[in-house]
């Protein structure tokens, strides 16, 4: 910034204009610089990397659904069976290679005692895998007519 000039003159307020000259030649030099570099960045490199084999998904398991209804009715994957027939099916199916998930879906007013009965027949059949399938409560309540 000028504060005065060559012409002899004095003058009153400072020049308040700013040199582009000097911000010209930065950015022409920026300008070739990039010019010259950015092919550079395309270069690719080869690599042999090495080729590795994952292991195959883990196979989801086998699921049950085990339904109680108000009465205390058991229903095995959606056909009606007997306390005793549920817990002859958990033994068989704890027997099998790959112990199966349980889907425990009970109504609300099902009483305690018959969950606890089914939830003590899997363990005994070394089912470890209990899930409780239970309904949000605005599903349940646009679900009644």
């Amino acid at each position: 910034m000028a504060f005065g000039g060559f012409d002899g003159k004095q003058q009153t307020a400072p020049m308040a204009d700013i040199n582009m000259t000097p911000l010209i030649d930065v950015m022409l030099v920026l300008l070739v610089i990039f010019i010259i570099t950015a092919p550079l960045f395309t270069h690719a490199i080869r690599l042999d990397l090495p080729k590795v084999a994952s292991a195959p998904a883990r196979q989801t398991p086998q699921t049950i659904t085990l339904a109680i209804d108000d009465a205390g009715r058991l229903y095995w994957n959606g056909k009606p069976s007997t306390l005793d027939a549920v817990r002859a099916s958990l033994m068989a199916a704890g027997k099998s290679g790959e112990p199966p998930e349980i889907h425990l879906r009970a109504s609300r007013a099902t009483r305690y005692d018959i969950i606890a009965q089914v939830m003590g027949a899997a363990q005994a059949a070394g089912l470890e895998r209990i899930g409780f399938v239970t309904e949000p409560p605005a599903a349940a309540a646009s679900a009644k007519p």
